[in-house]
């Protein structure tokens, strides 16, 4: 006996057990490199290599609630409690880009991408390439606000290309990301960043033939566990928890609603408007999310400026404001401009001004001053040249190009590209472009004006000195002090450019101006010609606004396009089991099924889901400790005709003496299940097993498609339990009692377990060690 025992737990041999400082709740392999991210009960994330070296480690300072990789393994998806989907850069873990596309905790996260190449007429692979790194240099980054240091965001997020590599979607594959989360809301976005569709599982109903009378199924007060899209993009699987109600048409003026028992259920969704228009969404996605990025380089610089110049005109006032105070004091009837202009005309300096330029300010105040306002002056600049003015004039580009593709009706119009919206942001960018210049022409002036100014202030304290003359003083202009006394000393032209007021206060232009412009903007076809009476932070408001409305349709348009197809009531929740349905053990994975010839329009090769969960011991009178495993589910009756597999299933009874923790789908059709002993006296001191079973071997029955209320369609199989023994099964004993998560690795062909005794166990899961021996 101990031979054989022997023989068949050679199959899973133990890399490593390692120790673990903290518990971990999530843990997901990277799936093209030995990486293991993780995640702690305080909510920090863990890189580690297969040989455990730790690569980096970072925290949020919020619960993470789910994680899952990119396709390429190049990045991580993380769902926080708040609703925030944040993505990290797999190198170093910086924060790339932050979505709040959900108002609760994001509790399921799944990244998929195209997995057939689009080809062109002639055979040949078909991308699409993004000419605007033709015409540009690289994008600018997001300047640093003065004081910040890397962390305080809460990720690192110090790099200068922390959206370059994320926004390089020419070169990726098309993929989306599914996010859901407590309150039955799901979210896609295309490479993570470029929100296009957002949909409620509530709202989804579905036909009841079982009744005689015409009824209608909808879920309510759902929430979600786990979406799974498929690898051609056309479906969408949604594990999730609910009451489900029963809408009856009794007669044309009476209908019935009836609530049935909280349950887990099974959706699927039609999302193959993915797939059929997916090099449009690429293109269109492409282009947008750049387009967002940049409009994020230029909140940041118009912030940064605006602190910048804030900061400086505050020196200047506070040096400058106590001379208003000494003419009060000396009894003058006068404001500071005025003993300024009689200086400069050569009257006699009153008492107030020659105390406050020899005693109060002095030759060292002026050169501070100066130093801080000249010195704005040029850091406005410099951000003006190296990030606002590339970033708007790439935006403009890009902007043409979507307007291009919006003249294309006939592919374009079909996913909410609409031409209208796309020309007026359009135009909007490049009104936003005349603004920058207009804003660097008052700028020059402006710190012209300023240092004429100082220059003048320096002379005149030498002189009330009565000190020699410095041959190295700057020279002034006279005309100009004047009109710095007279427009800019208690004006600020550069921090009204830069102010987003919420009062509609216009810069006054002269009527004559207005009319040539008006002449101007019509003639070149466009039909904004108020732009003039506006800042540039107001203008960046519209152009924000434009940029959202285009963006939003094609958003709403993909939403309406996203179907439930089906609904599968798997199991009701007992009372107790209701309120820790977020802990079930589930899985949901799709497979090539190569075994039937199947022709489709769009795949090689047809996909076969497989949905595997615990089914909770109180759900059925006579099941117990068992495990549901549901396949086909996604395949209507019209593709069932066509040969896809119909929709089946499976009750498979754990072994005696062993309760599940944790399973998960792994290739080939096989389910890796995490059993925990029974018997043993305390949750630490048992011993656990790991086994491995074939699940397209097991004898599934066919069962109805039908939905009613408070139908459980899986009862029906309570006759025909599958047994699971140790000794028919690859099993591999563990020396530790064992918890969630289980992390398999498909492509590395590797298991984690991690014990109740803070251990982490890696096994291979091959047979032929060979195939991962290089693994470390």
């Amino acid at each position: 006996m101990g031979t054989d025992e022997a023989q068949r737990v050679l199959p899973f041999q133990l890399q490593f057990d390692k120790p673990v400082a903290s518990q971990i709740k999530i843990a997901e392999w990277n799936p093209e490199k030995d990486l293991l991210a993780m995640v702690t009960e305080d909510s920090k994330i863990l890189l580690h290599r297969f040989n455990w070296q730790r690569l980096w480690t970072v925290s949020p300072g919020k619960s993470i609630t789910s994680l899952c990789w990119r396709p390429d393994g190049k990045a991580i998806a993380v769902g926080l409690e708040d609703g925030t989907v944040s993505l990290l850069d797999v190198e170093n873990g910086k924060l790339l880009r932050s979505l709040k596309s959900h108002g609760v905790a994001v509790v399921s996260l799944n990244w998929e991408e195209d997995g057939q190449m689009t080809k062109d007429e002639q055979g040949s692979i078909s991308t699409y390439e993004d000419r605007t790194p033709h015409f540009f240099p690289p994008p600018p980054r997001v300047p640093r606000m003065p004081g910040l240091v890397s962390g305080d965001t809460g990720f690192i997020d110090d790099s200068e290309d922390s959206f370059r590599e994320l926004s390089n979607s020419s070169q990726q594959r098309f993929n989306i990301l599914c996010s859901g989360d407590k309150d039955g809301f799901i979210c896609f976005s295309i490479f993570g960043i470029f929100p296009i569709g957002k949909i409620n599982i509530h709202n989804f109903c579905v036909p009841t033939p079982l009744m005689d009378t015409k009824a209608e199924c909808r879920l309510q007060n759902a929430s979600v566990h786990k979406v799974a899209l498929s690898k051609d993009l056309c479906h969408l699987i949604v594990i999730c928890s609910g009451e489900l109600s029963e809408d009856r048409k009794e007669s044309e003026n009476r209908s019935m609603t009836q609530h049935g028992v909280r349950g887990l259920h099974c959706t699927v969704l039609d999302t193959s408007i993915f797939w059929k228009r997916k090099n449009e969404l690429h293109q269109v996605a492409q282009q947008a999310s750049n387009i967002e990025e940049l409009v994020e380089v230029i909140r940041a610089s118009l912030s940064v400026m605006h602190k910048q110049w804030s900061d400086a005109m505050h020196t200047f006032h506070e040096k400058f404001d106590s001379l208003s105070n000494l003419i009060i004091d000396n009894g003058l009837d006068s404001c500071p401009q005025e003993e300024f202009l009689s200086l400069l005309g050569g009257a006699r300096t009153s008492p107030a001004v020659h105390q406050f330029l020899v005693n109060s300010l002095g030759e060292v105040g002026v050169k501070r001053v100066s130093k801080a306002v000249c010195g704005a002056g040029k850091e406005l600049q410099l951000i003006v040249l190296n990030h606002l003015q590339p970033a708007a004039e790439i935006i403009a580009f890009r902007m043409g190009e979507l307007r291009g593709l919006s003249r294309w009706r006939a592919r374009y119009q079909g996913i909410g590209l609409d031409e209208a919206l796309i020309n007026n942001a359009t135009e909007k960018a490049g009104m936003i472009l005349i603004q920058v210049e207009r804003f660097i022409r008052v700028l020059s002036t402006v710190v012209q004006q300023f240092s004429n100014f100082f220059n003048w202030l320096l002379k005149c304290i030498k002189l009330l000195m009565s000190e020699p003359s410095d041959h190295h003083l700057l020279l002034y202009n006279s005309e100009l002090v004047v009109i710095f006394l007279k427009f800019l000393y208690d004006q600020d032209p550069v921090k009204q450019l830069l102010e987003a007021s919420e009062t509609d206060d216009h810069i006054e232009v002269g009527l004559e101006t207005m009319q040539r412009v008006k002449e101007l903007v019509q003639f070149g076809g466009f039909s904004d010609f108020e732009y003039l009476q506006r800042t540039l932070a107001k203008e960046f408001q519209q152009v924000e606004s434009s940029f959202k409305e285009a963006f939003l349709m094609p958003f709403t348009t993909i939403s309406r396009k996203i179907l439930c197809g089906d609904l599968l009531p798997l199991c009701p929740l007992p009372p107790l089991s209701a309120s820790l349905s977020s802990t079930i053990p589930m899985s949901v994975s799709y497979y090539e099924d190569a075994s039937q010839s199947v022709s489709s329009h769009h795949s090689q090769h047809m996909l076969l889901d497989y949905i595997s969960f615990q089914i909770p011991d109180d759900s059925f009178s006579g099941v117990s400790n068992c495990i549901g495993i549901v396949r086909g589910f996604m395949h209507d009756s019209i593709s069932v005709k066509r040969g896809y597999t119909s929709l089946e299933a499976v009750l498979l009874c754990v072994p005696a003496g062993y309760c599940c923790a944790d399973l998960s789908l792994y290739k080939e059709s096989q389910i890796v299940l995490l059993l925990n002993e029974t018997t043993a006296t305390s949750e630490s001191s048992g011993n656990a097993s790991m086994m491995i079973v074939q699940a397209n071997d097991l004898p599934f029955v066919s069962i109805s498609r039908s939905t009613g209320l408070n139908y459980w369609k899986l009862h029906q199989l309570e006759d025909s339990v599958v047994h699971l023994q140790m000794e028919n099964e690859k099993v591999r004993s563990i020396p530790h009692s064992v918890i969630a998560p289980l992390a398999v690795s498909s492509s590395r062909g590797v298991a984690c377990v991690f014990a109740v005794r803070k251990r982490a166990l890696v096994y291979i899961l091959e047979e032929d060690e060979d195939e991962v021996s290089d693994a470390e």
